[in-house]
């Protein structure tokens, strides 16, 4: 069955590169789904705020993929944190949009700003939505307290959101748990659908020759790191264990820090840069660890190839794609034991999970690594095995595709008026 699909995401455009403040793992996200929902017959539009007065209202992808630019706020970039009352507007946007160009059959929405609008859509045109939530108010919440600077109405959306959506796609078991637990979410609208890898883009190469390419030493001991330059991602944590490494094992080795908001590593643009580089020479690696700034998405296979081990350390991961990219490129991760990680990674067979803020544990578990050759070989192979078996993004969205067309099929049961005090007109 062939479907006209709509998908919002209102801060992260799969037009944008992977590593700015917010440009991360949704941005990769909505781009492969809207791109593979598309190989499969579906006619997609991704809807996203308009972020740039030069960028065209809409851009055609590929054969049956669009991406449309939405006005609402000023057309710059605003902080995802200060988006939520323009959603009002990008309602309204929207609204007009599909009155002129046609109807939707059902309406993916990712984040819960995205998600509001798709509530509203429900309401004005009676069109089906299935929500990704990508990270939780109250997960957040918890974890950085009074750093959070999402408005405080967050969890009370994200919990309406829930209850008028017509299916919730949670990224792993503890994203369903935390939904069902914290929020009350109905357990029969859930489907456990992971993020993926793109096998045409990503899979395992030489590393000698990767190397060579980004002109680094072909025989030494890599260690990589790559995403988002912001505090929760723990990059200050996987610096210190990486310091252990050569400092408590002796064991030579050296560290790329992959992602920020220019291509070249400037603390001027990217201040969580300044700081991790003064935590380097604190520990005494400055000369080990170095800063790439942003990178593009064909240049990142090269590095995944490159590196021996990925190492990601955040305090928390809804889901996480780094580490299954990396493993789909036959490097080992050491990640955190949290989240979407302890669901991508499999502990002592693809890599080794560790406790969040815990250096010491990063550096046994890679002084491990160095130390038992075979045991990285043996790795290798199995992490390759692992993401082409569970994580691919034509199987997500295949799966995401059946949501969608099982709710278009079903008839529309519409939610009651949307508050003022949620973001959206009556």
């Amino acid at each position: 069955m062939s479907l006209r699909l709509a998908l919002i995401s209102e801060h992260a455009s799969p037009l944008s590169a992977l590593g700015g403040v917010d440009s991360g793992g949704q941005n990769v996200y909505v781009a492969q789904v809207a791109q593979h929902l598309a190989r499969q017959g579906h006619d997609v539009d991704v809807f996203t705020r308009r972020d740039n007065l030069e960028a065209p209202t809409i851009v055609p992808l590929a054969e049956r993929l669009r991406v449309i630019h939405v006005d609402a706020g000023p057309p710059e970039f605003i902080p995802k944190e200060q988006m939520l009352p323009f959603m009002g507007k990008f309602a309204q946007w929207m609204g007009d949009f599909i009155e002129q160009n046609g109807d939707y059959d059902a309406v993916q929405a990712n984040f819960f700003m995205s998600g509001l609008v798709a509530m509203q859509l429900k309401r004005w045109l009676q069109i089906p939505f299935a929500i990704t939530f990508h990270a939780l108010g109250l997960v957040r919440l918890k974890h950085q307290g009074g750093v959070d600077r999402f408005p405080k109405d967050r969890p009370a959306i994200e919990a309406r959101i829930m209850a008028e959506a017509d299916a919730i796609i949670a990224e792993c078991p503890q994203d369903e748990a935390d939904q069902r637990q914290l929020y009350g979410a109905a357990p029969e609208k859930m489907e456990i659908i992971p993020c993926g890898f793109d096998q045409a883009e990503l899979g395992p190469g030489s590393k000698v020759a990767a190397r060579r390419r980004l002109g680094l030493n072909p025989y030494g001991r890599i260690v990589l790191h790559i995403g988002r330059m912001v505090p929760r991602k723990g990059v200050d944590t996987a610096i210190e264990g990486f310091s252990r490494l050569i400092h408590q094992h002796q064991i030579a080795a050296e560290m790329l820090v992959v992602g920020g908001e220019s291509e070249d590593p400037d603390p001027v643009f990217t201040p969580e840069i300044g700081r991790l580089k003064s935590i380097a020479e604190r520990e005494n690696v400055a000369n080990q660890v170095t800063f790439t700034g942003r990178r593009s998405r064909r240049e990142l296979r090269d590095y995944y190839n490159a590196a021996d081990v990925f190492v990601t350390t955040p305090w928390y991961e809804p889901f996480g794609i780094t580490p299954v990219e990396a493993m789909a490129c036959g490097t080992p991760v050491i990640g955190s034991n949290v989240g979407g990680i302890k669901y991508s990674v499999a502990h002592a067979i693809t890599g080794y999970l560790v406790p969040p803020n815990d250096p010491d544990a990063i550096g046994r578990r890679l002084a491990q690594l160095y130390l038992h050759p075979r045991k990285l070989a043996r790795m290798r192979k199995a992490a390759v095995r692992r993401a082409n078996e569970l994580f691919t993004w034509e199987h997500v969205a295949e799966q995401i595709g059946a949501v969608l067309e099982r709710i278009a099929r079903r008839p529309t049961v519409l939610p009651a008026a949307i508050p003022d005090s949620l973001g959206v007109p009556s």
